[in-house]
């Protein structure tokens, strides 16, 4: 039975892991583009609804849009 060639060779898993060990940074900090998808996408969401149930509420006890 014949297994199946890895993705990457093991020299290039090995080298990529002892980098990510040697930072000194949070696990979830590591990669290059990870401050975009654990930082900056959360406030972006997080200051998307906090402008938004905020305006409800200046709708809200303004009157407006009310349909009918």
């Amino acid at each position: 039975m014949m297994s199946e060639a890895p993705f990457r060779p093991r020299e290039k898993l090995f080298e990529q892991q002892k980098y990510y060990q040697s930072v000194h940074k949070y696990t979830h900090l590591k990669g290059p583009y990870d401050k975009i998808t654990s930082v900056a996408i959360p406030l972006f969401l997080a200051g998307t609804s906090i402008f938004m149930i905020g305006r409800g509420i200046y709708n809200m006890s303004h009157g407006i849009g009310k349909k009918a």
